[in-house]
């Protein structure tokens, strides 16, 4: 059955760039769009909401997740959904950001980026006139956050009174995107990493009064003592995308942090869970026993950034 009934939304013409530009609620609200496309999928529903809309997605950055979701999502809603990387456009090239965002908002109904550099994604915000979604930046990655959310909550039930902790390079975009999501939603959220790992002081700085208004915890620490009572233990590859020239110094730093039996142990709790990102390097940031282990919810979580992408997409467009 084709249904191409409208999606009423709040949100509309709004972009995404970070969680800090939302409110607890509005987050909440986009977490409930995810689980309601989530169960329309497995009923095998088929709708058709982005007819005759279509949506740019910039990709500076390789992706398997990011890309499958946006260009899966939208096409099956009836959107047209362009691919353009770096070999394609003249982002910032031969051609300014400024004016790439003009042109393209007079051609597309939004636009996806996934690259380097926060300003580049708020430039294309300001000066396309169409909702602007971050796929992924060297600072933020918002998307993979709310996934994220969505895979806890569908594990415990809820999300206040939940503790999660971070393992491994604290200062990356996941780590940051996943501190603001657990400030603004007052789930307590830890980082165990290296002091030179730490996050920088200005996201702590902001993340400290949201923590305190919702009843979030936030720790950063180099001690095994941190991931005491964590739900859940997360981490992500050692070596970020354009940092490969740092692999042997990264990996000497980062080998303690790594994701084990015993780490998982040491959260003191039989129910802990373990999540990443992806893609892993098995063997490096955590081991086969605990990726291949019932305690592993990677599978569900990247089937999860579909559903969360679609509802982003549904909220703002």
């Amino acid at each position: 059955m084709i249904q191409a009934e409208k999606f009423d939304s709040p949100f509309k013409g709004r972009s995404l760039l970070t969680w800090l530009d939302y409110e607890p609620e509005e987050i909440l609200q986009f977490l409930d769009y995810a689980f309601l496309v989530k169960k329309q999928a497995h009923a095998g529903e088929v709708h058709q909401r982005f007819l005759g809309k279509t949506i740019a997605l910039i990709f500076e950055k390789r992706s398997t997740r990011t890309r499958s979701s946006f260009e899966t999502a939208f096409g099956e809603e009836g959107g047209h959904p362009v691919f353009m990387s770096t070999q394609d456009i003249q982002l910032g090239g031969k051609e300014s950001v400024k004016d790439t965002a003009r042109v393209l908002g007079r051609m597309f109904s939004a636009i996806e980026f996934r690259g380097f550099k926060q300003e580049h994604v708020k430039q294309l915000a300001e000066f396309s006139g169409v909702p602007v979604i971050n796929g992924l930046t060297d600072d933020y990655h918002p998307t993979q956050a709310l996934a994220d959310i969505m895979t806890l909550k569908e594990n415990f039930g809820k999300l206040k009174g939940l503790k999660w902790a971070f393992c491994g390079d604290g200062r990356n975009n996941v780590a940051r995107s996943l501190m603001i999501i657990s400030a603004k939603l007052g789930i307590d959220f830890a980082i165990y990493s290296p002091k030179e790992l730490f996050p920088p002081k200005d996201i702590q700085e902001i993340c400290a009064p949201i923590a305190a208004k919702s009843g979030a915890k936030i720790e950063i620490s180099s001690e095994i003592s941190v991931v005491k009572n964590a739900d859940c233990l997360y981490t992500d590859v050692w070596v970020s995308m354009g940092e490969e020239s740092l692999k042997e110094e990264r990996t000497k730093l980062l080998s303690p942090y790594q994701v084990n039996k015993d780490l998982m142990a040491a959260t003191g709790k039989s129910s802990t869970i373990f999540m990443h990102c992806l893609p892993a390097v098995i063997g490096q940031e955590v081991t086969e026993d605990v990726f291949e282990s019932p305690a592993s919810k990677v599978w569900d979580e990247a089937e999860n950034r579909k559903h969360t992408i679609k509802a982003i997409m549904l909220a703002l467009i």
